[in-house]
C-alpha cells in the first residue's frame, strides 16, 4: 500500500501520518527534561512528515511509513539540540565529573566509586549526587544520540550523495566501542541503562525493580552517561 504514496496529496499523508507524529514525539517527549513543550516536538515532527513526502522514493524498498519515522524522529531530534536551555554551570560541572571519574579510574585502575569521584571533586558525596541530578536534565549526553547514526542508517539509502566508506566505517568503530563501554559498566548502571532504554522501563518502575527511590535511579543513570561520555572521550 505504501508503495503508492507518491500519488497521495500532501495533505492526505499529513492526515494519514499525523498519528505517527504524535506516536514518536510522546515516546522521546518521556525521556527529555520537563520543560520541553510537547507542541513543540509535534511540531518538529511534521516538518519531518513533510521532508518525508518530498524525499521519499518508493523504488529504494523501504516502505513509507519506514522512512517517515527515521525523518520525523531526526527532525524532532534536530529541535531538541537547537533549544539548548542548559546553564553553562551545568555544561561545565558535568565535564567536571566526567574528568574526575576517568582521573579516578587512571590511577586505581578500577571503576570510580560515588566517594572517590566527590573526594576528586572536592565535595561532599551528597554535594556530588546534587550536581548528578542537574545534568540529568541538561542531554549533554544520551544514549539515543550516541545510537542516532547507527539507528538512523537507512535514511543514507535515500540521500543523492555516494555513501562514505570513511563514515560508515567511522560509525562502525564507535559503535563496537560504545557497546564495549557499556559492557565495561559498573553492573547497577548496566542494568539501568538496559532498563531504560531496552525496556523502556521509566524511573519510578526502575527503582521499583532495584528497591531504591526515583531520584537515586535518576542518578545512577546521569553517573552512567558521565562515566561513557569521560570514556568515549577520544570519539568526540
Amino acid at each position: 500500500m505504501y508503495n503508492v504514496v507518491e500519488f497521495k496529496s500532501g495533505q492526505e499523508l499529513i492526515q494519514e501520518y499525523t498519528p505517527l507524529v504524535r506516536r514518536i514525539a510522546h515516546h522521546l517527549m518521556a525521556r527529555l527534561p520537563a520543560h520541553v513543550v510537547l507542541d513543540d516536538l509535534i511540531q518538529a515532527g511534521m516538518m519531518g512528515l513533510l521532508e518525508a513526502a518530498r524525499r521519499y522514493d518508493a523504488g529504494k524498498g523501504a516502505s513509507f511509513e519506514t522512512y517517515a519515522g527515521i525523518r520525523i524522529r531526526g527532525a524532532i531530534i534536530d529541535e531538541v539540540r537547537r533549544g539548548d536551555w542548559t546553564p553553562r554551570s551545568v555544561h561545565r560541572n558535568a565535564r567536571r565529573i566526567s574528568e574526575a571519574m576517568v582521573q579516578v579510574e587512571h590511577r586505581s585502575g578500577r571503576d570510580a566509586s560515588d566517594a572517590e569521584v566527590a573526594a576528586e571533586l572536592g565535595v561532599s558525596v551528597a554535594e556530588y549526587h546534587a550536581l548528578l541530578r542537574d545534568s540529568v536534565d541538561s542531554r549533554l549526553f544520551s544514549y539515543d544520540q550516541l545510537t542516532d547514526a547507527v539507528d538512523d542508517a537507512p535514511v543514507e539509502q535515500f540521500a543523492a550523495a555516494e555513501p562514505d566508506p570513511r563514515r560508515a566505517l567511522e560509525s562502525s568503530g564507535f559503535k563496537q566501542a560504545l557497546a564495549q563501554a557499556i559492557g565495561a559498566l559498573p553492573e547497577r548502571e548496566r542494568l539501568v541503562l538496559s532498563l531504560y532504554y531496552d525496556e523502556e522501563l521509566n524511573l519510578k518502575e526502575i527503582g521499583q525493580v532495584l528497591g531504591v527511590s526515583e531520584s537515586r535511579v535518576s542518578q545512577i543513570h546521569s553517573q552512567a552517561a558521565l562515566r561513557l561520555r569521560g570514556r568515549l572521550r577520544d570519539w568526540r
